[in-house]
């Protein structure tokens, strides 16, 4: 089974920081150690459609960001902690969402959230 356990969400003012963390472990269905090809960050704001905000690959370090995120947020992973974080610097009230992990471990993913392994998410909240 395997886990993805997202950490750092809370409550910050507009134009303050926050890093959040996920760690992932386990094996997946067919009894190999997890390993993931690439590693995303998705949020869901209330009422809204859930976006990928950025994305890593997980050989190489290829990354993507949405166009609101870009200058503000950089993912970053450890490959021997098996961690991706999302460090979100000059936030905004609009980044409030719930923000999940998500991984896929076959494809360079950059669109649509058909990844195969998910968090449980955590809360960002940014106020004005």
């Amino acid at each position: 089974q395997v886990q993805l356990v997202e950490s750092g969400g809370g409550l910050v003012q507009a134009g303050g920081s926050l890093r959040l963390s996920c760690v992932a472990s386990g094996r997946t269905n067919s009894g190999r150690t997890f390993s993931a090809y690439t590693m995303g960050w998705f949020r869901q704001a209330p009422g809204k459609e859930r976006e990928l905000v950025a994305a890593i690959k997980w050989v190489g370090g290829i990354t993507y960001y949405t166009d609101s995120v870009k200058g503000r947020f950089t993912i970053s992973r450890d490959n021997a902690k098996n961690t991706v974080s999302l460090q979100m610097n000059s936030l905004k009230p609009e980044d409030t969402a719930v923000y999940y992990c998500a991984a896929d471990v076959l494809k360079w993913r950059t669109s649509g959230d058909e990844y195969d392994y998910w968090g449980q998410g955590t809360q960002v909240t940014v106020s004005s």
